[in-house]
């Protein structure tokens, strides 16, 4: 599998997930997104950006679902409840695995969030 941005194929593995991660930037993730069929928001975006900062700089650390909650309870402060719901409207194959999918980073092995 691949994906094709701007007239250049990106490599991906059979699940999608970029082979090579430095091949990531927002343009592919415009791409990936549109492949999973999910809306790019600012609230998406904040997930992603979150994942690839834990990712990046704490060790290749993957947040699970608990952990995201936990993380944008003091973030989100506009919405009335940050709940795993909350993040699933946004990635709603699952948010620790699609949203990293279009952040570019390596497939987690783990299973669900909690």
């Amino acid at each position: 599998m691949s994906y094709e941005v701007n007239g250049k194929t990106i490599e991906s593995t059979e699940n999608g997930y970029l082979v090579n991660l430095e091949d990531w930037n927002e343009e592919v993730a415009k791409v990936i997104a549109e492949a999973e069929g999910v809306t790019l928001s600012d609230k998406a975006w904040d997930v992603i950006n979150y994942l690839r900062d834990e990712y990046f700089n704490n060790n290749a650390n993957q947040p699970n679902e608990r952990n995201m909650v936990k993380h944008f309870k003091s973030v989100w402060t506009d919405l009335d409840k940050v709940d795993a719901k909350a993040l699933y409207v946004h990635f709603p194959k699952g948010p620790a695995k699609q949203a990293s999918k279009i952040a570019g980073l390596p497939e987690t092995k783990r299973k669900g969030g909690y």
